[in-house]
Formats: C-alpha cells, sequence, structure tokens
C-alpha cells in the first residue's frame, strides 16, 4: 500500500509541474533561512551553558549609588570573593579574572607577538569552569607568579609542534615559564583569552610601592575584578548577597550604598544581574523572525493546496467509490505532502551550506553545520517536522473529506475557489511581511538618526591611539605631528571620548547632602582639549595649564543638575580625595552609546601621560598623518603594533549589532515578500485558470485588457490592505518595543508605517499583474472552444 502511495504521489507531482515548484521554491528557502535563524538563536542561548557546574556558578556584581545615580557595576573588589570563601559556608570556591588591559610584547627566540588577550586568573578557573588542562597539572596550574597557561592556538604560535610545558617565554626582559595548555576556547563562552597569568603576581605588581600593609586582599577601592562564586546546590541568592554586603560594609563602613547581586553564569550573555535585557530581546526578535519565515511558507503550500483540492475532488470521489476510506485518503495526501518536504528539505540543508559563510559574516558568528552535533539535529529535524504537521494537516483533511456524488456532479465547484480561510492566510501572510518591511524602515531611520545626531562634540577626521611611552615626549611629539601637512591639532586625555569607561562615587561638593551619592565619569585632559573639539562652555572658563589647573574641576551640565549645585562656578568640588574648585561647565556632550542618557562628567586637568593621543586632521592628508604617526609609534615603541583608529571608525562600532540587525531585518523581509509573492503568483495563476472561461465571455462582450486586470487583482489588493490594517499598530508596538533599549531615538510615525503598507500593495500588484495580463491577452475564440 505504502508503494501505491509513494507512486501515486510521484505522479500527482509530475502532473502540476508549475504548482510543484512553486512550493518547493518557497518551502526550501523558507527552511533554509528558518534554520539559519533558528542556529543563530540556539547559539545565542547556549552561552556558557556547557559548564557542568553552570547551576551552581554565579557571576557578582554590584548596584552602586542612589537615585537617578544608581549603576549596575559588573567588576567587584578583590577580597569579596576571596572572603566569602573563607566565611560563608555556601560558597565553595571563587574565581577572579582581571584582563591586563594593555598590549603585552613577548619574545620566544627569534619570534615576537603583540599579545592583547592576557588575563590574570586564579588556579581555580580550571576546577570551576570546564577549561581543562590538556597539559600541565590541574591542582596546581601555576608553579609560582612567573608562570604561564596558554590556551592550544597561542601554544602552536609560539612552539608549533615542539612540547610547550617548561618552555621560557620573555616579556619586558622577564621569564616567564608555560606550566600549562588548555583547549581553545567554545565559540559560545564569555569568558576568553589567549594567555593566562596567575591573580598573585598582578598583586605584587599593583601594590609594588604602596604604603605598607596596602594589598589586594584589604583594598575594597578598586572595583577592577570580574568574580564567579561556586556555590552549595539550592543556595538562597539574596540571603547571600546580603552577607556579602555585610563582609563589604565591615570592611569599608562609608559604602552605604552598595549592594550584591548574584546572577547565574548562563544568563550573563543575554540578561543584566537585575534581570533587565541585555540580548535576549534581539533573540527573541530574531526567533519570531524565523517563526514567521517559516509560516509563511506553509501558508504557501496550504493555500495553492486547498486552492487546487476542487481539481482534484473527482480523483477523490472515484478513490472513495472504489473503496478506499478516508484514513487512506488522508494518509496518500499526508505522504505526497512528505514527499515534497523532503526534495524541499534536501534543497534546503543543501542552501544553508551555500549561505552559511554570507550568514556568518553578517551577523558576526562563526556557525557551522556540524552533523554530529545533537543540538544541530534538534534543531534541523525540529524546524522540518514542526512545518510538515503545519503544512499537511489541513489539506489532507479537506481534501478527504468530499463527498463522491457532490464532487462527481461538480458541485463543491463553485466554492472550492475562493474559501474564507484561503483569504485570511493570505492575510496573515502579508501581515507578516508589513511588519518586517515597517521593522526596516524603522531600524534604518534609527541608524540615521544616530549618526546624524549633535553628539556636542567634533568628531571628524580625528585619529586617535594609545601612547605608551610616548607620553614623557609628549611635547617634541606634538610639535612633530604639527609639522605635517594635514594635521591642525594635537590634543590628549585619559580616555577615549567616543566610550568613556570608569565610574566613582567618591566626590564630594558644597551642598552635598548626607548620604546622597553622585556617580561620575572622571577624565584628565590638557589645556587643548575642550578647544580641540570645539566643545561649549556655558559657565565659567577652561584650563590654561598653569599649575594651579591641578586644583580645578570642569563638570558637564549633567553632573551640576544632579549634584543640584546653585551657581557652581568657584564652588569646592572634590574627586577621588583630591579638593578643588569648579571653574567651568561645560555643555553635554555624548560620550558613550545613545542607548545610555548622558551621565555625570568631570574633567580634570592634567600635565603628565594621560594616556590617549588625539590628531586632527584635514581629511586630505590621511595615508601620510598615518604614517608619520606609525613612524613616531615606532620611535619610542618599537616592536609594539602600532593600532590606531578614527573616532568615525569607533563610533560606528558602538552600534555593530544594531547595524548588524538592520542588515539581517533588510534580509528577511525581502525573503518574507518573496517567499509571500511566490504564493501569491500561484494563487493568481490558478485564479485566472479557474475563471478563463468567463474572461472569455467578458473580451467577446468588450472588456478592455485593463478591466480585466483589475477585475482579476482587485481581490488580492483588498486583502494586502487588510494586512496592513491588521500590521500597522501591531509594527509599531514591537518597533516601540526595540527602540526602548535607546535614551535617544526616533518616533516611529504613520507615514513610515503608510509607506510599508504601500510597498507591499505595489509588490502585490507587480507579482498578479503578470498572471492577470496574460490571461487578460488570451484569444478568447480559443478559450471558449477549449471550455
Amino acid at each position: 500500500m505504502i508503494r501505491n502511495y509513494l507512486k501515486t504521489a510521484v505522479r500527482s507531482l509530475l502532473k502540476s509541474k508549475f504548482y510543484a515548484g512553486i512550493n518547493l521554491a518557497g518551502l526550501s528557502v523558507g527552511l533554509a533561512v528558518g534554520m539559519l535563524i533558528l542556529l543563530w538563536v540556539q547559539d545565542e542561548l547556549s552561552f556558557d551553558g556547557f559548564h557542568r557546574q553552570a547551576s551552581d556558578i554565579y557571576k557578582l556584581e554590584n548596584r552602586v549609588g542612589t537615585g537617578a545615580s544608581i549603576q549596575i557595576w559588573q567588576n567587584t573588589v578583590a577580597p569579596i570573593g576571596v572572603l566569602a570563601k573563607k566565611e560563608l559556608p555556601e560558597v565553595k570556591d571563587v574565581v577572579r579574572l582581571a584582563p591586563g588591559g594593555m598590549t603585552m610584547l613577548t619574545r620566544y627566540k627569534e619570534k615576537q607577538f603583540n599579545e592583547t588577550k592576557v588575563t590574570f586568573t586564579d588556579p581555580s578557573l580550571f576546577s570551576v569552569f570546564d577549561f581543562k588542562l590538556i597539559k600541565g597539572n590541574m591542582a596546581k596550574p601555576f608553579a609560582d607568579d612567573h608562570s604561564l597557561v596558554l590556551t592550544k592556538t597561542t601554544a602552536n604560535r609560539y612552539f608549533g609542534g615542539e612540547q610547550p610545558i617548561g618552555k621560557v617565554i620573555v616579556s619586558d626582559s622577564v621569564n616567564y615559564t608555560v606550566t600549562g595548555v588548555i583547549a581553545d576556547f567554545p565559540d559560545n563562552s564569555s569568558i576568553r583569552a589567549d594567555i593566562f597569568m596567575p591573580m598573585t603576581l598582578l598583586g605584587k605588581n599593583i601594590y609594588a610601592g604602596s604604603s605598607p600593609g596596602k594589598s589586594m586582599m584589604n583594598d575594597f577601592n578598586q572595583f577592577s575584578y570580574l568574580t564567579f562564586l561556586l556555590l552549595q546546590p539550592a543556595t538562597a541568592t539574596d540571603r547571600l548577597a546580603t552577607r556579602l554586603r555585610d563582609i563589604h560594609l565591615r570592611h569599608k563602613a562609608d559604602d552605604t550604598d552598595i549592594l550584591y547581586l548574584l546572577q547565574p553564569v548562563s544568563a550573563m550573555h543575554l540578561y543584566r544581574s537585575d534581570g533587565t535585557n541585555s540580548g535576549i530581546e534581539t533573540v527573541r526578535m530574531f526567533g519570531i523572525i524565523a517563526l514567521l519565515v517559516l509560516v509563511i511558507g506553509c501558508i504557501n503550500y496550504v493555500n495553492l493546496s486547498t486552492a487546487r483540492a476542487m481539481l482534484r475532488s473527482k480523483e477523490v470521489s472515484l478513490r472513495k467509490i472504489a473503496g478506499a476510506a478516508r484514513i487512506h485518503l488522508f494518509l496518500q495526501f499526508i505522504i505526497e505532502t512528505a514527499m515534497l518536504f523532503m526534495v524541499a528539505a534536501a534543497l534546503a540543508l543543501a542552501l544553508m551550506y551555500v549561505l552559511m559563510p554570507a550568514f556568518n559574516a553578517l551577523s558576526g558568528k562563526n556557525l557551522h553545520i556540524d552533523l554530529a552535533n545533537y543540538h544541530i539535529w534538534l534543531v534541523i529535524l525540529g524546524t522540518i517536522a514542526g512545518t510538515l504537521i503545519a503544512s499537511s494537516i489541513y489539506p489532507a483533511i479537506l481534501l478527504s473529506a468530499f463527498e463522491p456524488i457532490n464532487a462527481l456532479k461538480g458541485k463543491i465547484s463553485a466554492n472550492m475557489g475562493d474559501t474564507s480561510f484561503r483569504k485570511i492566510l493570505v492575510v496573515v501572510q502579508f501581515s507578516f511581511s508589513i511588519v518586517l518591511i515597517s521593522g526596516t524602515f524603522i531600524i534604518s531611520k534609527q541608524m540615521d538618526f544616530i549618526r546624524s545626531k549633535a553628539l556636542g562634540y567634533d568628531k571628524d577626521h580625528v585619529l586617535s591611539f594609545r601612547m605608551r611611552q610616548i607620553g614623557p615626549h609628549y611635547d617634541a611629539v606634538k610639535n612633530e605631528l604639527l609639522s605635517v601637512p594635514g594635521v591642525t591639532a594635537v590634543t590628549r586625555a585619559s580616555g577615549n571620548i567616543v566610550r568613556l569607561e570608569g565610574q566613582t562615587g567618591n566626590n564630594s561638593w558644597d551642598g552635598k547632602q548626607p548620604g546622597q551619592t553622585m556617580m561620575v565619569r572622571p577624565m584628565d585632559i590638557d589645556k587643548d582639549f575642550i578647544s580641540f573639539f570645539k566643545m561649549t562652555l556655558v559657565q565659567g572658563r577652561g584650563f590654561t595649564g598653569a599649575v594651579a589647573d591641578t586644583a580645578h574641576f570642569i563638570l558637564n551640565e549633567t553632573a551640576a543638575r544632579d549634584a543640584q549645585i546653585k551657581d557652581p562656578i568657584g564652588k569646592r568640588f572634590t574627586l577621588r580625595g583630591i579638593e578643588g574648585t569648579i571653574i567651568g561647565i561645560v555643555k553635554d556632550f555624548h560620550f558613550a552609546s545613545m542607548k545610555n542618557k548622558i551621565e555625570p562628567l568631570v574633567l580634570s586637568y592634567t600635565d603628565r601621560d594621560p594616556g590617549q593621543l588625539y590628531v586632527k586632521t584635514t581629511g586630505d592628508h590621511a595615508p601620510a598623518v598615518i604614517a608619520a604617526a606609525a613612524r613616531i609609534w615606532k620611535t619610542y615603541n618599537d616592536g609594539y603594533e602600532f593600532n590606531y583608529a578614527f573616532l568615525d571608525e569607533t563610533f560606528d562600532a558602538l552600534y555593530r549589532s544594531e547595524q548588524r540587525t538592520g542588515t539581517l531585518f533588510n534580509i528577511f523581509a525581502g525573503i518574507a515578500i518573496l517567499i509571500s509573492c511566490l504564493g501569491l503568483f500561484g494563487l493568481a495563476a490558478f485564479t485566472a485558470q479557474l475563471r478563463i472561461r468567463e474572461i472569455g465571455i467578458r473580451k467577446v462582450i468588450g472588456a478592455s485588457v485593463s478591466g480585466i486586470v483589475t477585475l482579476l487583482a482587485k481581490d488580492f489588493v483588498k486583502l494586502v490592505f487588510i494586512a496592513f490594517i491588521i500590521a500597522a499598530p501591531v509594527s509599531w508596538y514591537v518597533m516601540n518595543s526595540w527602540l526602548q533599549d535607546f535614551a535617544y531615538k526616533i518616533k516611529p510615525g504613520f507615514v513610515t508605517l503608510l509607506s510599508s503598507g504601500l510597498i507591499a500593495i505595489v509588490i502585490a500588484i507587480l507579482t498578479i499583474s503578470y498572471q492577470s495580463v496574460k490571461a487578460a491577452l488570451a484569444n478568447p475564440v480559443n478559450t471558449l472552444r477549449n471550455e
């Protein structure tokens, strides 16, 4: 019987090649794109969940500040985790990580490397997490303070096929011995590094010149460490957080605004420690898009299958009269659909292999189809099975339900070509497409808004790089750069103005209320910084370079407002223990992503090396300026790689994720429209076929081509218009939700939504027109003779 089902299915598919081809194209493209997106979603959801003890590992973070000044800090003080392990029985172990932050110049024999991914850590990293040593002693991965643990790829860079354990790598005339090698990190790991060094070495380096008794273990001022706790199963994290705060306050009683937060390690990639979005909304959005693309493909199949049901009614009736039971007919149509799906699935897998490199480039991922990975099979088989069930059940029920006598008499024909259910499916299909189209418009407008919004400073044609050893020679370097054609100004600061890092609540001012906290972004600058970036001073004056400026501060408008300082010029202000006077208020400018509101900023003057060099150019001699900067770099930092960036590039990098989202949204919207149009094309062709006799009669009595085209197209256009009415409020809600991540954003207007609907209607008309015009131009004599 199965053999007969298969034979009949093949004959049916070959008999209707045109419609089978449309179904095959829609399903294969929909399956390929849907599975690619779902693989991306699955990868995002799998981050950091591969550790065997993941359910008991928590990342420790801090909530600091009061009122509008509340901030979440990912980094903690160094002692808290160690003290927790010592004093709290719920804490089984602790791991601290501290990225090096600077380039490390290393040598092995004749090889030289610039290492930027160097991290200090505790030995427990390799026992708490599943970053297992493949070479070395698990119980003692660092033999002493001058030990290194490398990843497998890093070890191969240095030693090739040689045994790495015991090899010596030199950095700044200090010998470091390789005592361990770990496997390369999985792509879905948030923790990554090329070289690990012992935390004890960092402690010695930082506190070497400190006052007697000062060490990493009693420093509650520096929030510079990622801290992970391995807890006993079923630990009450809220209660533990309170006990951690008690430990902190026992050692630093004035941090009354601090709270501790514990975040499951498997959630830290997509959530902040307070439970808010840090990527999960994007994952949900793309998961929904994958389902939409698959549903649109299913709707195509259901629409064409049910529309053509009347053509198979006599076949079904004859089978019933010959003795076929309804279950047999049901299975016949299920097998027919399954065969089509098998071919579509094979094409979809082939298409996935072809599209995967481009998809990885667009999404910033490194996905690959590893058929030995059961997660891949869960996505593939789950998608195919779900889509097959959704597409096959209703058509099979409908086709197997015909009454033989009525079907043979032709009494069902009038109702099978224009069912309400099929119209609903077309409306749903185009509603989804319009939502995606409007999403592309709004994302594009938001990105344009960000690029064009006044930042409060001039970032055009500004070259920037870290100085390292250039600092002590700044004046000579500045003069040399100013002599280069195309250079108009040079300045320096302690941070990158596009994405300023570092915060402190260690401040006070005249009129500060008891318990009041203001978290500020501190930045050391020189006297030329404000004029270099064409900032506006709304009160007071800037720095002049005088010695007295080391006790002067300039606040931005937000800092003056949040501190509630009236007539701030001349008022006392203390920052990180340095007491001084406010001499100016600078107009607010953006020094972070526009997802964040402008925060309080305090500018202080320095005549020492603050770290970051800025070179203003005319834009006409960029290659010459870069070459001059590289030459100067090599003079003072020989051996270190010259890394520079124009601020425009750094600014764009802040929104790389959103740009990728926008690009993918554009592509997915295009694919959704393409699949929808394939179905509409097939329905238009079938409608024209059903009404061929009517069209012939209308032409004989004088109907024009345009009139016939309008007759055939108007019903479909009505459906698309209804889809727009439904999609408009949905689009507005969805995109407003996406825009909530931005502190500065556009307002989706009706014009944008209307444009999306008009585009969908135009595309629908163009899709329908071919079949409509073809039917309208047919010779009515031949049409009526055939009928």
